[in-house]
């Protein structure tokens, strides 16, 4: 895994490419996608982490971010999607730390589509500002955000899918989630969809709430403990948004790693 410290430019190769952010200044990560390439990117430490992507000739890039800094993250992104190229980023936020992001995604050529996804364990303040606009026709703009807030907990998502006039044939859906398992928590989700063409094809569906109770009941009638439902339930939310890596030893040494951060934040 490369360590990363400073400015980068980078065109991807066929696979997978892992690095850390670690750094105490701000830094900027330039890529350039032509193949079918996986980006692993752990942040540990860095002031602030502007990422700009295009993807372009028929590329497939995945990108997935993982915090587990112990400081403010604050980030901002740029991704440009070309004719026939797919791009598809997962947020995975597991930190103690707060989290700041604003993502703009940009489809604008026929034929691109983009998948964005989330999985937020927030014991604190997690924000998400994401923008998907279709400026192109048969474009396709997907976002999936699922969070787990925890006493002191808040959560913010602002979701804007947006197809333009003449981006006919073109697609923008939304599912976002969130789960409270005690009071004291706080989620704000705003949805949004901005359309000006009518041959397209749009949705949001949103959900804010507390746990099943009788779920609660039922796990805990097995000899599980409250708190051992917590983990186990928050891990069945959260650990899907890896699965846009298919290296298998890596997504298995994540999921150790996330069920392990999930007991010690249950347990707080």
């Amino acid at each position: 895994m490369k360590t990363i410290s400073s400015d980068m430019t980078l065109e991807l190769q066929p696979g997978l490419s892992e690095f850390t952010i670690d750094s105490d200044r701000e830094v900027t990560l330039d890529f350039e996608c032509q193949t079918k390439a996986s980006v692993y990117i752990r942040i540990v430490r860095c002031l602030k982490l502007n990422i700009h992507t295009t993807t372009k000739n028929g590329g497939d890039a995945a990108y997935l971010f993982w915090n587990a800094a112990d400081r403010t993250q604050n980030y901002e992104e740029k991704h440009e999607v070309l004719k026939d190229s797919s791009l598809r980023i997962a947020y995975c936020e597991c930190s103690l730390a707060e989290s700041v992001r604003a993502s703009d995604i940009k489809l604008l050529e026929p034929g691109a589509s983009a998948l964005i996804s989330s999985a937020s364990l927030v014991n604190t303040n997690t924000a998400y500002t994401l923008n998907v606009v279709s400026y192109a026709p048969h474009t396709s703009g997907i976002m999936e955000n699922y969070a787990v807030v925890l006493k002191g907990g808040h959560f913010y998502l602002d979701a804007t899918g947006n197809i333009h006039k003449g981006a006919h044939g073109s697609e923008s859906h939304q599912t976002s989630r969130a789960l409270c398992f005690d009071e004291g928590q706080a989620s704000t989700i705003k949805p949004k969809l901005l359309i000006d063409e009518h041959d397209v094809q749009a949705s949001h569906a949103t959900t804010v709430g507390r746990v099943n109770e009788e779920q609660l009941y039922y796990m805990q009638s097995r000899g599980l403990t409250q708190k051992q439902c917590t983990g186990l339930i928050s891990a069945g939310y959260l650990m899907p948004a890896a699965e846009v890596i298919e290296d298998e030893e890596l997504k298995k040494t994540l999921k150790n790693e996330l069920e392990g951060k999930i007991a010690e934040l249950c347990l707080m």
